[in-house]
């Protein structure tokens, strides 16, 4: 019998009845702290995999740990192997897989053994390429179960704690502590929506690994506001994820007020696989959440929240239209200036030193080719002639790989109306584009 497992990066969810693995603070410790990198609103933690260290996205909406990516991990060995097939959301389309028990999976005094996991071996599921850093898995309840998990998203740190009345305490007095429910292994929390002066309940689950705001599906109740675009929305493994971008005049969790939040309307042919929980109309996601140091308890279903200093920054979005990812890496020429050290013995010598320009050599680095792989239709790229497949050469008359992935993405997501300078090859021609960042909400 062929077995099935629904996975989808954004709205990741997968559906198995196994419950091991759970992670637990080693050495009678109560608390580990675990550093992370925060890089589009998502957080990324670092776990050793059977001993070799990989890299997950932390994701509150998923159940199952899931791995990818790992054509260039081969030394990671995995026990009790099963051929499994995987089919992604908005595809009928089988994705050979595997799953593996009995593995450990350990970080910073945190370990989990005989953790279930399932790995996908279709390459085209890349969340590296995205991301901008290699990106090896996700992981989701296992990690979040048992302990409370503080995500402060200004330091850069989780600190996860025991499970005990003592650490529910100290949280009380410091943080917004609000009911949650736990279902299907996921958090959910009660909100409310305000749309053209109608106030809507709203049952959201509480997506780390989603990095926008808000993602709302469509009902009888809320509809697409008349201001919107189209836009892409995410990647699955079987696909895009499309849908449309808007804004809403308040959203409101707890006594906690988002003005004018930017909402993502994803289309329903993205989410018709999606085993819904009663009475889910959408999600929370990272936007919102990194304004707050964040902790997550499931045993108590609680989530605390106290506010930083980002909370009233303005909700942003990409008003360029152009969608970047890496595409693989190229050789570069960089001149190098050598310092050259000598000591002087007469008075000549040092004059001779002082006129000198100094040496240079030349080496070769791997930087990464910037792709854009997605144009969002009637926005200022398109109309200024940009295509999917264009490989970018100069972002501002600079060379593209001295920014990272992310300095672009916030560099096309400006408040200001700015100009953006582009050449970028196409069929081994260099073309010219310039474009102006317009809200177009």
């Amino acid at each position: 019998m062929k077995k099935y497992f629904i996975v989808f990066f954004g709205l990741l969810t997968s559906f198995t009845l196994l419950a091991q693995g759970d992670f637990l603070i080693e050495n009678r410790n109560k608390k580990v702290t675990i550093p992370f990198k925060l890089i589009n609103n998502l957080v990324f933690i670092p776990i050793k995999v059977n001993g070799i260290e990989l890299n997950f996205l932390l994701d509150s909406g998923v159940e199952e740990t899931i791995l990818f990516s790992m054509e260039e991990r081969q030394e990671v060995s995995f026990k009790n192997i099963e051929k499994i097939k995987l089919r992604g959301l908005g595809s009928e389309v089988e994705i050979e897989g595997l799953k593996s028990t009995n593995n450990i999976l350990e970080t910073h005094g945190l370990k989990s053994g005989n953790h279930l996991v399932y790995i996908i071996l279709d390459q085209s599921f890349n969340l590296s390429s995205h991301i901008g850093i290699p990106v090896n898995g996700i992981i989701g309840y296992k990690f979040f179960k048992n302990n409370i998990v503080e995500v402060n998203y200004q330091k850069k740190r989780i600190v996860v704690y025991l499970n005990n009345e003592e650490t529910r305490k100290r949280l009380d007095k410091k943080f917004k502590a609000i009911p949650i429910t736990i279902e299907r292994s996921k958090p959910y929390i009660y909100a409310k929506a305000i749309v053209d002066t109608v106030t809507i309940p709203a049952k959201l689950l509480i997506d780390i690994g989603n990095s926008d705001a808000f993602w709302i599906f469509e009902n009888n109740k809320i509809k697409l506001p008349k201001k919107n675009f189209p836009d892409f929305l995410g990647k699955g493994f079987s696909g895009d994820i499309e849908g449309h971008r808007a804004k809403i005049d308040n959203f409101l969790i707890a006594d906690f007020n988002f003005k004018k939040p930017i909402v993502s309307f994803p289309d329903s042919s993205s989410i018709k696989n999606v085993n819904m929980v009663p009475d889910r109309i959408g999600s929370v996601g990272g936007e919102v959440l990194k304004r707050f140091t964040v902790v997550l308890d499931y045993a108590d279903k609680k989530l605390y929240l106290k506010k930083n200093n980002k909370f009233s920054e303005p909700f942003t979005y990409n008003k360029s239209g152009i969608t970047i990812q890496h595409n693989g890496l190229q050789w570069v020429q960089e001149t190098v200036h050598l310092e050259m050290v000598k000591v002087a013995t007469t008075l000549e010598e040092v004059q001779a030193d002082n006129k000198k320009d100094g040496e240079f050599k030349y080496k070769f680095s791997l930087k990464p080719v910037y792709e854009i792989v997605n144009i969002r239709k009637n926005s200022a790229a398109e109309k200024c002639g940009l295509q999917k497949g264009d490989i970018i050469v100069s972002i501002n008359k600079n060379v593209p790989y001295k920014y990272s992935l992310q300095q672009i993405n916030t560099l096309l997501k400006s408040e200001e109306d700015i100009w953006i300078n582009l050449e970028v090859e196409r069929n081994s021609v260099i073309l010219k584009f310039r474009f102006k960042l317009e809200d177009e909400l």
